[in-house]
Formats: structure tokens, C-alpha cells, sequence
């Protein structure tokens, strides 16, 4: 159980130092043909600290808006608000906000960019189809990226990768509205064609090498988030029994769309996650995932 919880933290954060290095790069190359290998940089870093500052504030918000979740109180659901509440004493975290989509499809999501604004969404689908070990293995995975900061971190490397593909997008609509003509004076005609070869290359391939990245830092998360979670509850049989009957289920998840898959616990565009091979997968392979909890 700890070396997964360790093993997952470093291979995560060494893809987020990779995603840093394609956008840096992305920066200086598109600089040099522009003819300021600094400020293609600073043009990067202002994009993605924009970027950021909106997400940061209310990314969450947004995010439940788009799920059509709903804030709810203990009255509401008891059952549910004990387990939470059993689960953050023994993780030592703050109470999160919980909300519920009125959804008959079991999933749920955790959202917030640190533990004292952090909210979990739950689908009531999950409440009815679940028992209370279940439900407590799934509270404790979505407490668990509250716990690890996943949010955050989902964000900041979600934000890195829409500035590298908004910075590519903006350097070849700049090249086809100027003709192919490089802004930059200075240097021979044949390394300024290289330069610009290498500038077109990487602005079409690092979108999608940004892309595979992020999701496989996504996986990462996920990996760790079941981890942490047996941690917590002491019982990895409950979660794993959840995500089997979670990714059995048959109903299709009306709010879920491509923007949020990410986020729950379980992809819930089913069709896409069978035709999907692993690596263009927001989530491992429930089989894996199971196998690993049952494992521990």
C-alpha cells in the first residue's frame, strides 16, 4: 500500500516536470522564429498564470454548475453525511461542502482547490446502488484527492496544457495569416528554415504529446487515490467492489461530457473508455485497478 501511495507521487510529479518542459520549450521555439527566444517564454508563462488565476478561484464552481449538482445538508442524506464524516476525522480534514446529481448512473467526483474548499458531488444512482462499505470506499477515494491535492494538481497540469495548445493554435494561425513570413531580421536563409521547421513540427505535435501526458498524470491520481483510500478505511475490498459495480452499471451520466470525465471516479462516457486503449484513457483499467486493491 505505501510504496503505491510513493511510487504514484514521484511518477506524477515527473510527468508534471515534463509537461512544464514541453511548454518552456513550446515558448522558446515559437520566440525564436518570432525573433525573441525570451518572450515566447514570458508569452507561455503569462498564458498559463491567467489561465490559472481563473481556475484557481472558481474553477470549482463552474465545474458543479456544469454537473447540475446541488448542495445538500445532513437531514437531506444522513447515511451519507456520517460516512464523510467518519472519513475526514480519521483523514484529519476539513468537513467538505457535499452535493448531489439527481442521476440514476452511480458516480462521484471531489472538486476544490485545497481542503477547506473542497466539495464532493455524488450521484443518487450511487447512494441506492451501493452499501455502506462501498459507499465508504468511494467517500474515501474523493476524500483522498481532497487529502493529496489532486485537484490542484489535475488543474495546474490541465491549465499547462491548454496554454501549449492555445500557444500552438495562435502560432500557426500567425503563420498562415502572415504568409509563412518570419518576423525575425537577422540570420541565414537556411537556418531560419530550420527554425521554422522546427517551430511547425513541435507546434502540431505538442498538443498531443501535452495531451497524453495529462492523461497519463490522470491515471496516476486515480492509482494513488485508491491507494490512499484503502489507507484510510482499512477495508480495500469496499472500493474495489464499488468501481466493479460502477463500471457494470448500464445507465449513461446525462451531465458528464469530455471537459469533466476526468473527475470521477470511474470514466462515465462508457462507450469511449472500451474503445479507448490505455494510453488515450483518463482512468486505468478498472480490472487493474481492482486487482491492485485486492492486492493490498
Amino acid at each position: 500500500m505505501y510504496q503505491e501511495i510513493e511510487a504514484n507521487k514521484r511518477n506524477s510529479w515527473i510527468l508534471v516536470a515534463v509537461v512544464t518542459s514541453v511548454l518552456i520549450l513550446l515558448g522558446y521555439i515559437l520566440g525564436s522564429y518570432w525573433g525573441s527566444y525570451y518572450g515566447g517564454i514570458i508569452l507561455a508563462v503569462l498564458i498559463a498564470l491567467i489561465a490559472s488565476l481563473s481556475a484557481y478561484y472558481s474553477g470549482d464552481k463552474m465545474i458543479l454548475a456544469f454537473s447540475k449538482a446541488r448542495r445538500i445538508e445532513k437531514r437531506d442524506y444522513p447515511q451519507l453525511f456520517n460516512v464523510v464524516e467518519e472519513l475526514t476525522i480519521a483523514a484529519g480534514l476539513p468537513m467538505p461542502a457535499i452535493y448531489v446529481i439527481d442521476d440514476s448512473a452511480p458516480n462521484a467526483f471531489a472538486t476544490g482547490r485545497n481542503p477547506e474548499h473542497a466539495s464532493i458531488a455524488i450521484t443518487t444512482g450511487l447512494m441506492d446502488k451501493l452499501g455502506r462499505d462501498e459507499l465508504q470506499g468511494v467517500m474515501a477515494h474523493e476524500m483522498s484527492h481532497v487529502a493529496n491535492r489532486d485537484i490542484l494538481f489535475a488543474m495546474m497540469v490541465g491549465i499547462m496544457v491548454g496554454s501549449i495548445v492555445l500557444l500552438s493554435d495562435f502560432f500557426l494561425r500567425s503563420l498562415w495569416w502572415s504568409g509563412g513570413r518570419r518576423r525575425r531580421k537577422s540570420g541565414s536563409g537556411k537556418g531560419d528554415a530550420v527554425i521554422m521547421l522546427v517551430a511547425i513540427v513541435l507546434a502540431i505535435l505538442a498538443p498531443i504529446f501535452a495531451k497524453l501526458l495529462q492523461m497519463a498524470v490522470s491515471r496516476q491520481r486515480e492509482y494513488l487515490a485508491d491507494a490512499s483510500a484503502a489507507k484510510l478505511t482499512r477495508y480495500p475490498e469496499g472500493l474495489a467492489s464499488a468501481l466493479e459495480k460502477i463500471a457494470h452499471d448500464r445507465e449513461v451520466l446525462e451531465v458528464a461530457n469530455r471537459a469533466t470525465q476526468h473527475l470521477y471516479i470511474v470514466n462515465p462516457i462508457k462507450p469511449f473508455e472500451k474503445r479507448a486503449k490505455n494510453l488515450f484513457s483518463t482512468h486505468p483499467p478498472i480490472e487493474d485497478r481492482v486487482e491492485r486493491l485486492r492486492a493490498m
